[in-house]
């Protein structure tokens, strides 16, 4: 019987899913497979909160299609190796996916496209993960907004209330069958009991706009994973907002602008999005990296921030570019080891909003803070955490003689970034 596979990547939902709402009415028998990629596991650790997530949020749609008889497949391995089985297992008439824009994902999408084409299987992709894709917010000559704020104007004009219109799901031509949902243990991972993603908050950002840069108030709508692996469709929050202008809709459209940035300049994840910056001799000590790391800076808010993340894989937002900004600029350690350090800490890691705001904050990127633009730690706290709320939260032993202290002097290593930044433009 001719049958059509609908393949879960960041996409893990039974509703509002562009793809899925596609193969749900078409007419064949529907096989749904998620596939744990080897090639993305093997450098994880064992316990990785993020891995426990997807299993997790896998285990609620397989009981949620058990109600209907139905389950969803499951695999782990080589995804070529994989998918060459399937077509020997299954007579596949079509595969219908979601468009994954990240340089390492439209390699595998590539290949495996290829391979089905050969085997006469026909390969149906859809727009899911964002409301514009790559080339449907340019400039009037074609090219991509390489600016946010020009980027974000263009993105509002295109934008109607049917683009965040939701897309309908029907199980009804799901197989139906009984595949063995696999533990967590069967995949090769631990459970992690100290590190999890927590729910998010949709309802509860009526005043993000103004409390959004205080730590203490922890008023951020943890929405940062559910994006990442798709348990929430990018519209559906649109639709709750109801308001694109607002300044949270502003974040979604700046989650596009990088997604854009890294389709069309995919040499950004290894290279400074602005060249001039190639020059620049950072440090790169590993010691003071270290310190950073732990959360020993003797900058409090930077502590603070630093062993959020360690602790919880996530860091307040306003933090994030403290601490980004006192690694490239205090310590003049490259972007791209915190950059790296955040991907493997973070539970919301995104390649794009990473990469761009990694470059943002050295001062390397598209539309980045000028590299002139040095925080001072201690103005940013005096500012957004002025009672010490954030920082006696994370930093217990701050204001006691066992608090560590202040690694490198402001004023000083203002100075010496202003001058690497200066003689690095030179050299270009």
């Amino acid at each position: 019987m001719k049958m059509n596979i609908f393949w879960f990547r960041r996409d893990l939902r039974l509703h509002d899913n562009a793809g899925l709402s596609l193969a749900s009415h078409d007419e064949n028998p529907l096989l749904l497979l998620f596939i744990f990629d080897e090639a993305i596991l093997s450098p994880l650790p064992k316990n990785d909160a993020r891995v426990q997530f997807i299993h997790q949020q896998l285990e609620g749609m397989h009981a949620q299609l058990a109600q209907k008889g139905k389950s969803i497949l499951i695999k782990k391995g080589d995804v070529q190796s994989i998918w060459k089985t399937l077509c020997e297992e299954y007579d596949i008439e079509k595969v219908y996916f979601n468009k994954d824009y990240e340089p390492d994902a439209r390699k595998r999408d590539k290949t495996i496209w290829e391979m089905l084409k050969e085997k006469g299987i026909e390969m149906i992709s859809a727009k899911d993960q964002v409301i514009f894709e790559r080339h449907e917010v340019l400039k009037a000559d074609n090219t991509p907004y390489t600016v946010f704020t020009p980027y974000k104007r263009k993105w509002l004009e295109h934008f109607t209330p049917a683009h965040s219109k939701a897309h309908k799901v029907s199980l009804d031509n799901v197989c139906s069958g009984n595949f063995t949902f696999p533990s967590l243990a069967e995949i090769g991972f631990d459970p992690n009991d100290k590190m999890k993603v927590k729910p998010f908050q949709i309802n509860e950002l009526d005043n993000y706009a103004h409390e959004r840069d205080f730590p203490a108030k922890d008023a951020g709508s943890y929405l940062g994973p559910h994006l990442r692996f798709g348990t929430v469709s990018v519209r559906e929050i649109l639709r709750k907002l109801g308001n694109v202008q607002s300044t949270f809709a502003s974040e979604l459209i700046w989650r596009e602008f990088f997604m854009q940035i890294l389709f069309h300049f995919p040499d950004v994840i290894n290279r400074n999005f602005h060249r001039k910056y190639d020059g620049i001799e950072w440090r790169n000590d590993e010691k003071d990296f270290a310190l950073w790391c732990e959360g020993q800076t003797g900058y409090p808010l930077v502590d603070a921030g630093m062993r959020e993340l360690n602790e919880t894989g996530y860091m307040h937002n306003r933090v994030r570019m403290l601490v980004a900004s006192f690694l490239c600029k205090h310590l003049l350690i490259d972007w791209q080891w915190g950059e790296a350090y955040f991907a493997e800490k973070l539970l919301d890691y995104e390649l794009a909003s990473n990469n761009g705001n990694w470059q943002w904050a050295a001062g390397t990127g598209c539309d980045a803070a000028p590299y002139f633009r040095v925080f001072n730690p201690s103005r940013q706290q005096e500012k957004f955490d002025k009672n010490g709320l954030y920082i006696k939260k994370w930093v217990p032993e701050f204001g006691t003689l066992k608090y560590a202290r202040e690694m490198v002097e402001h004023s000083f290593a203002r100075q010496r970034a202003l001058e690497a930044y200066k003689a690095g433009i030179n050299k270009v």
